[in-house]
Formats: structure tokens, C-alpha cells, sequence
């Protein structure tokens, strides 16, 4: 690959040349070793000070993309004892390798990931940073194997450690998150994702890092909207691990504990955030954290297991109009659930509320109404017992409650009320009819509305339907009224 890139115009020429005259100068300065740890070497400092302004744009970091400007800058930030003069240097090279991605192969040709990881044992916000956003961006696009970093260079542990220093951070009752602390956190949740969900088989390493997300999930402050950065990185970090390891004994006590505390924290995220973003914005930043819920709700004890119950299906208050129609989150959820603009929340939604009545359909029709329950139902292929729809096909003139015949549950009522299996309304609350019945004439007169009406739909071509009236005659429920 040639070290020379050809140039534009007269601008870029100039550029160009600027760049190559500050490489040299960084080579002929003293270079790597000079410098002890914390110290850095003030000439190379000014240089890739004026080096670095060249990355922040597309131009510049093009025109640094060469193998010897990698390397140069390579020696620089990871050779070198952590100091100030590595770090300029790091600085350079993350931004290269942001903006021009055949350069993460170079770096990792010439074998510096290694010395990365090794960076990461550095008990500084900077290198962690710098580090992990370097390693993180050698995820895409390269050929680099982490396997040798777990096992050589203590990737994982590293990891564990760093993650562990900010969950005390954030337990300090004084603790106020600075800007390069959420900057770091966050590129080391960012890979940590990548590394769980690419390198499954190092999980049971990585995971020794659960009960520090799961303590800075505790501590952290949740900002408004509340779906933000580091938060949904700390979601997503936490959807591949396995959480035996926390939760060893889910019967002990502090385990016990625990689940009541972690589920009682994320609904609360969850309450927030589908009160304060609109459905296009839920639909990209709400389902990790339900799958994070509904992972949880698998592991968890059958008393937290009612606790999430309790939180996210309908109540009895909620009971007292049509399922959907109130304000708490269970409400909204089942709103969102019908979203079209959502497909994903919808499905994400649809799904919880599904394991959370036990994945029973009978149960779910309960739970949710058959309104918002047959969808899903019948796009996973799963049968609703006949008892059930004979209970929806009754409607209003049902006066005995159904039981399933799958588990012997009412269906039709909860906690002794009568609910429309539709709307998972109850009976006793729904809207009384207070006009007076139709007489003959009047249904004679609707039924000669509504044929006149099918014949002009069916004649338009749009839809090929069936006359209802037509319907009743051939079923032979039309009864000529003398």
C-alpha cells in the first residue's frame, strides 16, 4: 500500500503536505520510551496536538490513513508508558479509525490490538476511552480474533475491573458523573455488547461483570426522557450475560432482594419512557430494555414473578373501561401493542404480555382481551380453545362465565366480576343502553339499509364480500316479518 495519497486541488495539496511535514517531525522528535509513566515529551505534544485537528475531519484523516502514519501513531499512543503524550497520540488514531475504516486492518496487521487490551489495566478514564473505543472499533471491518486477547492479555478481567471502578463511583453519595467519566463508561459498554454477542463462549468470563451493571443500574441517575446514553448502553450490555451468576439461589433471601430491586427499577425506566417519546422513537430505543424484563421475569422466583404481573398486566381499576382506554403503563403498553408505526415494540410487547399469562391462551385472553390478544395469537399459530371464542361469539348474551377446559380458569371473569372477553371491560361498568328496543319496522327498515349497502360495495369491484342479508336467508335465520 503506498504511503503517498494523490491529491484534489491546491487546498488538499497544502493539507497533504502539513500532514506529512508534522509525521516527520513526530519521528525525528525523541519518540517512544523517552517519556515516564504520567510525563509525556512536550515537542511531540505540540505536534500531534496540530495532528489532531487533521483528524476531525473526512480530508485529513484520509490523508493519514497511510500504513506508516498508523504505525507512527501506533508507537506513539501504545509503545509509550501511559502519559500525556500517548494519549494525544490514542486520540489521533481513534479518530482515524472512525473515519476511515480500511485503517482498523492496518492497526491490526501490525498487531497493536494486543497492546490495547494490555492499555486497558491503566487505572485512568483517558486510557479507558481511548482503549476501548479503539478495540470497539476493531469489531467491524477487520479480521482481528479477540479470543488471544482473552486468554493473553486478560481482556475479560480487565473489563470486570474497569466496570467495577465506576459502579463504586456511582455508589458514592456525592458522586456526580463527570463527562469523561460517561464518555468511558460508555465505550466500554459499547464493548462489552459487541464482544458478548460475537464471542459467546467467552459469556461465562464476561459476566463476572453483572453485578457492577447491575449496581450502576441501581445508582445511576435516570435523566428525562429517561432512554439515553449510558443507560441504554448499560441495557444492551446486559441482554447477553448470564445472570446465574447473580442470581445463583433465586430462592436466598438477597437474591430474592435483588430481583424485587432490579425488576422495580426497570419498569420504572419503562413507565417513564413510554410516557415521554412518541411511538416512532419506542419502537428504536424500547425493545432491549423489554427483552432485558422478560429475561429476568424467566429467571426470577414465582413471588417477583407476581410482582412483575402486578406492575405490567392490567389491574382492576383499569378494568373499569375498556382495557387500553386508562392511563397507567399497562395501558399504554397495550396501546403500543397495536402501534403502526412499531412493528418491533408491537411484537416485543405482544410477547411479554404473553409469558407473563404463563404462555396460556386462555390466560391471555383474559388478561389483555380478546381485542388485543388475537393478533398475536393467530400470527404465532397458536389455537384458542373453542370455549373461548364461543365466549366471544356469545358476547352480551353470555350470562354464565366460560372456563377453559385447558387449565379450568374463568375466563370471562376476574376476581369473581364479569369481564367482556373483547375488551376485558367488566360487565357491571360497561355503558347501559338507554334506548328503547328497535320495533319491526325499524329492524325491517335497517335490514334493507344494510343490503342496499353490501350491493353497492360489491358492485364497485374494490371487494368481493357476501351480503350478510343474503347470508341469513341461505342460513335460513331470515324470518319474513307478516
Amino acid at each position: 500500500m503506498p504511503d503517498e495519497l494523490p491529491y484534489r486541488n491546491g487546498q488538499s495539496s497544502d493539507k497533504h503536505g502539513e500532514i506529512t511535514s508534522l509525521l516527520h517531525e513526530l519521528e525525528e522528535s525523541k519518540g517512544p520510551g523517552s517519556g515516564s509513566a504520567g510525563s509525556g515529551d512536550l515537542e511531540a505534544d505540540s505536534i500531534l496536538l496540530n495532528l489532531k485537528q487533521h483528524t476531525r475531519s473526512s480530508e485529513g484523516a484520509e490523508s493519514l490513513s497511510t500504513p506508516k502514519s498508523i504505525c507512527t501513531l501506533s508507537r506513539f499512543g501504545l509503545d509509550l508508558s501511559p502519559s500525556a503524550t500517548a494519549r494525544e497520540a490514542l486520540k489521533c488514531l481513534a479518530n482515524i479509525l472512525l473515519l476511515e475504516m480500511k485503517t482498523r486492518q492496518i492497526f491490526v496487521d501490525y498487531g497493536y490490538p494486543s497492546k490495547a487490551a494490555e492499555r486497558l489495566k491503566s487505572d485512568n478514564r483517558d486510557d479507558e476511552l481511548l482503549a476501548t473505543r479503539i478495540l470497539f472499533l476493531c469489531t467491524y471491518d477487520t479480521t482481528l480474533d479477540f479470543n488471544p486477547l482473552f486468554d493473553g492479555n486478560s481482556l475479560a478481567e480487565s473489563m470486570c475491573i474497569i466496570l467495577e471502578r465506576h459502579a463504586k463511583r456511582y455508589a458514592g453519595s456525592r458522586y456526580t458523573s463527570t463527562s469523561i467519566d460517561s464518555m468511558a463508561l460508555c465505550e466500554t459498554l459499547k464493548l462489552l455488547f459487541n464482544l458478548t454477542q460475537h464471542y459467546p463462549d467467552q459469556g461465562p468470563k464476561l459476566s463476572h461483570c453483572l453485578t457492577s451493571l447491575l449496581e450502576i443500574i441501581e445508582k445511576i441517575h435516570i435523566p428525562s426522557p429517561p432512554l439515553q446514553q449510558p443507560l441504554t448502553y448499560l441495557i444492551n450490555a446486559l441482554l447477553n450475560l448470564d445472570f446465574a451468576y447473580v442470581y445463583d439461589d433465586p430462592l436466598s433471601g438477597a437474591s430474592v432482594e435483588n430481583f424485587r430491586s432490579h425488576v422495580s427499577r426497570l419498569v420504572s425506566i419503562l413507565d417513564q419512557a413510554v410516557r415521554q417519546y412518541q411511538d416512532e422513537e419506542l419502537e428504536r430505543l424500547a425493545p432491549p430494555l423489554l427483552a432485558l424484563l422478560r429475561k429476568i421475569f424467566q429467571l426470577a422466583p414465582l413471588n417477583i414473578q407476581d410482582l412483575v404481573k402486578l406492575r405490567l398486566l392490567p389491574s382492576d381499576l383499569d378494568r373499569a373501561k375498556p382495557l387500553g382506554k386508562s392511563d397507567t403503563l399497562s395501558s399504554a403498553l397495550l396501546r403500543l401493542s397495536t402501534s403502526p408505526v412499531a412493528p418491533n415494540l408491537r411484537q416485543s410487547i405482544s410477547s411479554m404480555m404473553f409469558e407473563l399469562s404463563d404462555q396460556d391462551a386462555a390466560s391471555f385472553v383474559r388478561n389483555v382481551g380478546y381485542g388485543y390478544a388475537s393478533g398475536f395469537l393467530m400470527s404465532h399459530g397458536i389455537s384458542v380453545p373453542e370455549d373461548i371464542l364461543d365466549a366471544v361469539h356469545s358476547g352480551e348474551s353470555e350470562s354464565e362465565p366460560k372456563r377453559s377446559q385447558s387449565t379450568g380458569e374463568t375466563f370471562t371473569t376476574i376476581h369473581g366480576k364479569d369481564i367482556n372477553p373483547i375488551t376485558g371491560q367488566r360487565r357491571d361498568m360497561e355503558p347501559t343502553d338507554t334506548l328503547p328496543p328497535m320495533t319491526d319496522d325499524e329492524r325491517e327498515r335497517e335490514a334493507e339499509r344494510l343490503f342496499v349497502l353490501f350491493e353497492r360495495l360489491r358492485a364497485t369491484g374494490v371487494m368481493d364480500v357476501q351480503n350478510p342479508v343474503d347470508q341469513a336467508i341461505q342460513g335460513g335465520r331470515f324470518e319474513e316479518l307478516g
